[in-house]
């Protein structure tokens, strides 16, 4: 800790990142040795978080992640999609096909950024807000074989006609990046994804998690 840093703050912010790194919850004690704190300061911290409902407490004393965080949450996808537009517009001129930056909203992968390119005469509609379950398409089936250490080769998913007939997508996982699970891709109207396109998507994928750093 510096003199221009909150110690308390650095507790509860450390509370919450213990808390959002299990799912079932945490006991005052475990905090306590977690932090190296006693239990009285672990209550305090408790308490405030829960008064802004960015923790809940279950019948057991187990405290967990509140919905709170979640209406913090929503207010990254603005910065992400506005961070990741210059290389999804690069990927998408390049390719001639619509790109897209996917992320992780519950058990669904969510469409947060797109973008068509302006030369090809056809291409997929696919529109930001689009939803589909993480096991189905490119950008979810990508973002999920990060989850897998180390990384399967060659480090990107290709899929075809998962998620719409006659379309094939592409996507790489976003890695390296602090609390954003997500992946970039494109979609395509072909039966099947050209060789190059893989490589050009985790390059694109790169691209957006360092802009997001």
């Amino acid at each position: 800790m510096t003199a221009e840093t909150s110690q308390t703050l650095d507790r509860g912010l450390r509370v919450l990142k213990l808390l959002a790194d299990t799912d079932h919850g945490l006991t005052v004690t475990e905090l306590s040795n977690r932090l190296g704190v006693n239990r009285t300061v672990v209550y305090r911290l408790l308490a405030t978080l829960e008064q802004h409902a960015l923790i809940r407490r279950d019948l057991g004393g187990r405290a967990r992640v509140g919905l709170g965080v979640l209406r913090l949450g929503r207010q990254v996808h603005p910065l992400v999609r506005e961070a990741a537009l210059p290389a999804l517009r690069s990927l998408a001129e390049d390719i001639g096909a619509t790109a897209h930056l996917t992320l992780v909203d519950g058990a669904e992968a969510l469409a947060v950024a797109v973008v068509e390119p302006t030369w090809t005469d056809y291409h997929v509609a696919y529109r930001a807000g689009f939803r589909h379950p993480l096991d189905r398409g490119a950008a979810g089936k990508a973002i999920l074989a990060a989850r897998v250490r180390p990384l399967p080769e060659p480090g990107y998913t290709l899929t075809h006609g998962e998620l719409e007939a006659g379309a094939s997508g592409a996507a790489a996982p976003l890695l390296g990046v602090t609390g954003v699970e997500g992946s970039v891709g494109v979609v395509m109207l072909a039966d099947a994804v050209p060789e190059r396109v893989g490589q050009r998507v985790v390059d694109a994928a790169k691209e957006v998690a360092e802009a997001l750093r």
